[in-house]
């Protein structure tokens, strides 16, 4: 398992004071806000930025960084993926990080048929969407609900009861 998870990307500057405007890929912007550290990454290292500020901005957040103090320090920066230490983040009883789920083998729940490998996440809302990808087929989208998703192990895999032409 992966020590950093992504958990925001930079999308632009705010200010002239080093603020950063990001998109936040936390559950809520509580649970992005509760961090007090994010962390950078710079080839195969990890450099740690304290967080001075965050408050909820539009759809993300804004976000004020040690060390990040202009408008140039902050365009450095535009783009990037900031990264947080996984045990910065506390998980409900059976909540996942995405991270760990993807490449997860999909069943049927019933049969313990094999559908395919989990190979990303996307976030619609409402709820997720499992992209399952398939043998010679297109990938199949699952609404990550408990209708369908009956149980998730981190070592046995995803088990899922589709309906008929969900797959």
């Amino acid at each position: 398992m992966e020590k950093y998870l992504e958990c925001a990307e930079v999308l632009r500057i705010h200010g002239l004071n080093g603020g950063l405007v990001v998109k936040h890929y936390c559950d809520s912007f509580e649970v992005f806000s509760s961090l007090k550290k994010i962390f950078l990454k710079q080839g195969n290292e990890y450099i740690k930025k304290d967080i001075k500020k965050i408050s909820p901005y539009k759809s993300g957040a804004l976000i004020l960084l040690d060390g990040i103090n202009d408008a140039d320090e902050a365009m450095k920066l535009r783009g990037k993926m900031l990264y947080a230490e996984r045990d910065d983040i506390s998980l409900d009883e059976g909540d996942f990080f995405i991270a760990d789920l993807i490449g997860l083998d999909v069943f049927d729940f019933n049969t313990n048929e094999k559908y395919g490998t989990l190979s990303d996440v996307i976030n619609c809302g409402a709820q997720d969407l499992y992209v399952v990808e398939r043998d010679g087929k297109q990938p199949a989208l699952i609404p990550a609900i408990k209708e369908f998703v009956k149980e998730i192990s981190l070592e046995k895999g995803i088990f899922i009861t589709p309906i008929e032409g969900m797959l």
